[in-house]
């Protein structure tokens, strides 16, 4: 049965303004409609999941929300104590760079587009600290260190490139580096896809712990609904560049309202 989707703005009982909010983000690549008139508000502590299939559009949505594009319609502002206001798709190269320094982190599904590998794991988490400003070497060294630590890595291998290291730990040095500036919202782009079951298993646990001492926003997109179920406050459902479907994690795993967001669900039991 196809009913239409139920499409929550935010919690129940959120009172606090949304830390983050995209508005009417339209993007085309040639022909091909990556999104169309998406809009999404994100609140302080809160995660966020993305799920859909490939070409749903959920990662192009994450790669603006990362300033890597612009599309060609749409608003996108977070409510920053300081920054630059207004529309971030307006910014400039340079300013979005100091802008995702600061207040935005992300790690990517493939670790080689978030990390230097043949830099040391200290040093892929310096480098963000650099571009924040940060020129002291002790410092340098010592919040990185800090990072690393926050992200489960054995700071004993801190000086070992990535590229030696396995999947697992390649997570957890661009998650190091993600956070080393505490950002005011961390993406995170299919953060499990290709581990094993139970490193994947460390590496939420990893995740839901730092949500829950430092209260770090996320946004988390996956195809995987076990991994959205494990993490989510609320889900957003994404389908040929629409959202067709955003409520309370539980709300739409247990009572999905749109046919296809059925489909998901169902197709997982």
């Amino acid at each position: 049965m196809n009913v239409e989707p139920r499409i929550e703005a935010a919690p129940r009982l959120m009172t606090t303004p949304p830390l983050m909010r995209l508005e009417g983000v339209s993007m085309k690549y040639g022909p091909v409609v990556a999104l169309n008139d998406v809009s999404a508000t994100v609140y302080p502590g809160e995660v966020m999941g993305i799920v859909g299939e490939s070409g749903s559009g959920k990662s192009t949505l994450l790669r603006l929300m990362n300033l890597e594009e612009t599309p060609d319609e749409g608003d996108y502002r977070l409510d920053l104590d300081e920054g630059p206001q207004g529309n971030f798709f307006a910014l400039d190269r340079y300013a979005r760079r100091q802008l995702c320094a600061r207040a935005i982190g992300i790690v990517y599904q493939n670790p080689h587009l978030g990390l230097l590998m043949r830099h040391t794991s200290s040093g892929n988490v310096a480098e963000r600290l650099l571009v924040a400003g940060e020129r002291r070497f002790g410092a340098l060294r010592s919040r990185a260190e800090e990072a690393l630590s926050a992200s489960d890595f054995p700071v004993a291998r801190m000086d070992a490139l990535p590229i030696e290291l396995s999947g697992g730990m390649q997570q957890r040095v661009q998650l190091a580096k993600a956070i080393a500036l505490e950002p005011a919202v961390l993406l995170l782009d299919e953060p499990t896809t290709g581990l094993d079951v139970s490193v994947q298993a460390l590496v939420l646990d990893t995740l839901k712990r730092l949500q829950r001492d430092l209260r770090i926003t996320m946004v988390i997109v996956s195809h995987d609904l076990g991994v959205i179920r494990t993490m989510a406050d609320r889900v957003m459902v994404m389908r040929r560049g629409e959202v067709v479907e955003c409520g309370l994690a539980d709300q739409v795993f247990q009572d999905p309202q749109h046919a296809y967001t059925q489909q998901l669900v169902h197709a997982k039991l």
